[in-house]
């Protein structure tokens, strides 16, 4: 094995990283999004690991491979990675990329309409200026939809109920509050072994399906931790992958609120401004209302969906080298929390 060296720009949405890796990857081939996330997955996890994970990363890093378009009108293309693989979509990633693509030129695109493959589907973006600087980034996100209302049995919690939601993901949606649950850093740990056991819990009683009726989309991403907030609509604190806690409050997972909230009557197409656990916010609105689905698999139903609206700001901090030694013993990684 040759030394590995990959160069990255670095930088962060409302406080939660993304490595975007801009040289050294190999071609990554396949005609969609998705086969090329299944061909990372099988031939090239060494390197996620190696940007992910300790010594180079940490437990909650997270990534960006951006790629060519699989669409013929897209204008780039991008694979999510994290502690335990590839997402299939990430609304933090989105504001990212869009911002250090524009000001790094890392691809071209016009900047009012940034067509975006991801593996959940296409993106629509949009940068907005202030002196030549990228300050926001807002994003059409795919169909989001509620899949189900139901009830697990969770270790130290008991009964608990959950709304799952499809916003580029599947999460389960729990009121933290009921449970008695603190949403802020110091009770990190305690939100990691609650969101783990709920999300072990949801996949093992709930089968998900997506209505596309591809079988890459129909896994549980994470756990969202909802409550009340003075001087914001609600606080999300997500737990995600392996156990990794967003900074942020989730693109996705705001999106998969905003289908919630609409499903229940209690949101139209008015901004909501939802916080993180750090207190920095996600802006999200209901864009246009569709159906999702081919209509042709009973065992994938089309269902009511709404097309969310996210609006928020990333950072860059900076730009790094990273190699890989063929003689270091711990040249894959490693994770200690």
């Amino acid at each position: 094995m040759k030394q590995i060296k990959i160069t990255t720009i670095e930088a962060h949405t409302a406080g939660e990283p993304l490595r975007i890796i801009t040289s050294g990857y190999p071609e990554v081939p396949g005609k969609t999004i998705l086969e090329r996330r299944a061909y990372a997955r099988e031939h090239l996890d060494h390197l996620r690991r190696m940007l992910m994970l300790e010594p180079r990363g940490h437990a909650d890093m997270y990534g960006a491979l951006l790629l060519p378009p699989a669409t013929d009108d897209g204008d780039v293309g991008v694979l999510f990675l994290h502690n335990e693989g590839y997402s299939t979509m990430c609304g933090h990633g989105i504001i990212a990329m869009v911002k250090v693509g524009l000001e790094h030129g890392l691809f071209e695109a016009d900047e009012h309409d940034i067509k975006i493959d991801t593996p959940a589907g296409r993106i629509r973006a949009r940068a907005h200026r202030q002196g030549g600087i990228v300050t926001d980034v807002s994003f059409l996100n795919v169909p989001s939809f509620v899949f189900a209302e139901t009830m697990v049995e969770v270790s130290e919690l008991g009964r608990v109920p959950c709304t799952i939601a499809y916003g580029g993901a599947f999460y389960a949606y729990v009121d933290a509050d009921a449970l008695g649950l603190t949403l802020d850093t110091t009770h990190c740990q305690e939100l990691i072994r609650h969101g783990m056991a709920i999300k072990r819990a949801v996949m093992r009683d709930c089968p998900l399906n997506h209505p596309s009726g591809d079988a890459d989309l129909n896994f549980l991403y994470g756990t969202i931790f909802v409550a009340k907030q003075e001087g914001a609509h609600s606080r999300n604190v997500c737990i995600f992958a392996d156990g990794e806690v967003d900074r942020s409050p989730t693109g996705t997972g705001v999106s998969g609120r905003a289908a919630i909230h609409h499903a229940r009557g209690e949101l139209g197409d008015e901004w909501i401004r939802i916080e993180s656990i750090l207190g920095t916010s996600f802006e999200v609105r209901v864009a246009s209302v569709v159906r999702c689905g081919k209509s042709t698999d009973s065992k994938s139903p089309d269902r009511d969906s709404i097309v969310p609206e996210v609006r928020g700001r990333a950072h860059v901090t900076g730009k790094a080298e990273f190699w890989m030694d063929p003689d270091d013993p711990l040249r894959d990684g490693f994770v200690i929390r």
